[in-house]
């Protein structure tokens, strides 16, 4: 089998203008990075036209440590879609530099399953990552700057909230000191956040036009004056110079599939510390111009998919038509108690016993009122027999299943998954979406309910510091906000070791972060860490240029 880098440069690639004139976009609207990369103005996004089309949901049940290939998945959906003769758009997130010189490698799909052109989109691509990155450490630059400056007037920083951040794994940089040395500022406790746990990532990928970016950054909250009150972007008086530096960033990334169909790939926040979806203008983009329109939410359904449910749709209005949860052997055997060394070999009992873990996110999927179809992300090395027994086990419980062969295949591999999402979505198509909580509830009551009902959890435990900032939430507009967990993506336990199915555990949430911006609050489960470490063998020994052609990336 060729590397997915081979793959990607054998692939013929038409003109980006060619691709958005065959869906509708005007040519002259687009803002071409080079011939096969182009921005699309978000002012292009059709109201009308949202409503009318199927938005499709990508999820998976609890991942390995080598993903599900979620991502495969869903660009060969949208292969298989336009195979059997629909208009199929897919929207993703942009990868992130941090897995890709780290743990993955890259992530813009794989095999004859992938987004193009591959290099470009798993590097610097169009710049938004670092547009992010940058406006945020501007931030930090000019409220530094304005601590210094007040010192003693009374106007003082009693509480800094504001990190810097960089798209890099870097543990070294998760606590740190600033400001030492004379005249270099006021000595003070800091630290790093990876760059897609920046507030202004999920603000990015929340914001529906340039005026609600201006807005959403001015709210942003930096931290409090010695008096007590909040201190804001807005009072620092800066939010036109961050709106600034991200106004070309806002626009939705067009780029093309191993098959040269349209694919929107904006935005990058972790599901497993972040909301872990694409851009809502992406989103909405695609379903101005598809009328099937398939997107993905990171990690696993009890985080990705219950953020997209709860955040994104409940902000945005979007709905899904259905849910595809994809599941491998591999998974499936993990959660099964078979040794993560042996997952690749055949041992039935194992992967029956880890069944139950595609059980738990179906019962959640079914509590947000959606219908599901459960697509076989298909290995080499998996059995017949080991099909057999999910097949059966799926259609015991009376849900669509499909094998999809994306990966060595393309469209073809895909047919069956997209034949049955199509009849799921004629016949079944999921009902009104059910909220895991209400606005109104309080922050409490929306972390137990996440925590029992989501995760298995017997109940919720606030650590000191999330019971100093709870109070500080409480009876404030802040308490209205939705709630957005950070924890491990191996478990549906803040323990990334509990595999299968957890249950009656206890389920501490040890800080709450007020992303006032993004408007939602991060409540941190467990030992996770804002600021991923890297791997003992990290990807970046494996990449490398080579007679000026990239190597490593797959």
């Amino acid at each position: 089998m060729k590397s997915d880098i081979q793959i990607a440069r054998e692939t013929p690639l038409r003109r980006i203008k060619d691709v958005a004139e065959e869906i509708g976009i005007p040519r002259e609207e687009i803002i071409s990075f080079g011939r096969h990369m182009a921005k699309v103005p978000a002012g292009l996004v059709n109201p009308e036209k949202i409503n009318q089309g199927n938005l499709i949901l990508v999820t998976a049940i609890t991942p390995t440590k080598a993903g599900i290939g979620k991502t495969t998945v869903s660009i060969g959906l949208v292969l298989g879609l336009n195979k059997i003769g629909k208009k199929a758009i897919v929207a993703l997130r942009e990868p992130s530099l941090g897995p890709v010189f780290g743990m993955k490698g890259g992530a813009a799909g794989g095999g004859y399953a992938q987004v193009l052109p591959m290099e470009n989109i798993n590097l610097h691509f169009t710049g938004d990552f670092h547009a992010v990155t940058t406006a945020h450490n501007t931030i930090s630059a000019l409220l530094d700057n304005y601590i210094f400056r007040v010192q003693g007037t009374g106007d003082d920083i009693k509480e800094v909230l504001w990190k810097r951040v960089l798209d890099v794994n870097d543990r070294s940089l998760r606590y740190i000191v600033t400001g030492l040395g004379p005249g270099n500022g006021v000595p003070q406790e800091a630290g790093f956040d990876i760059t897609a746990a920046s507030e202004l990532m999920a603000i990015l990928c929340l914001a529906e036009n340039e005026e609600d970016l201006r807005r959403r950054i001015e709210n942003i909250l930096l931290g409090y004056k010695r008096n007590g009150k909040p201190f804001t972007v807005k009072d620092l008086g800066v939010a036109g110079a961050i709106t600034v530096l991200m106004k070309d960033a806002i626009h939705p990334n067009l780029v093309q599939t191993t098959e040269n169909t349209p694919a929107f790939v904006h935005g990058g926040p972790f599901a497993n510390i972040a909301h872990g979806c694409n851009s809502v203008l992406a989103t909405k983009m695609a379903m101005s111009y598809g009328d099937y329109v398939v997107t993905e939410a990171g990690f696993g359904a009890d985080l990705g998919a219950e953020k997209f449910f709860n955040i994104k749709c409940r902000k945005s209005g979007l709905r899904p038509k259905l849910t595809v949860i994809v599941v491998t052997a591999q998974g499936l055997k993990m959660h099964g108690g078979t040794p993560e060394k042996d997952i690749k070999a055949p041992d039935i009992n194992g992967l029956r016993k880890g069944l139950g873990n595609l059980e738990k996110h179906l019962a959640n999927l079914a509590a947000f009122g959606q219908s599901v179809v459960v697509a076989f992300n298909k290995y080499a090395f998996d059995t017949p027999s080991e099909i057999a027994t999910i097949r059966k086990f799926c259609e015991e419980r009376g849900v669509s299943f499909a094998v999809n062969e994306a990966f060595t295949d393309g469209g073809n591999g895909a047919v069956e998954l997209a034949n049955a999402v199509v009849e799921a979505i004629e016949n079944k198509p999921s009902g009104d979406l059910q909220f895991t909580y209400n606005l109104e509830d309080s922050i409490e009551t929306k972390l137990n309910k996440i925590a029992t009902g989501i995760y298995g959890a017997r109940d919720v435990v606030l650590g000191e510091t999330a019971m100093k900032k709870l109070r500080f939430i409480e009876g404030t507009p802040l308490e209205r906000m939705p709630v957005c967990i950070a924890k491990t993506q191996y478990s549906f336990s803040a323990d990334p070791k509990w595999y299968g199915v957890a249950k009656d555990f206890r389920f501490k949430i040890n800080d709450l972060v007020i992303n006032q911006g993004s408007e939602f609050i991060v409540a941190i489960a467990g030992e996770m860490m804002r600021m991923p470490g890297l791997p003992a063998d990290p990807q970046a020994k494996r990449i490398d240029i080579i007679d000026g052609e990239i190597e490593g990336l797959s």
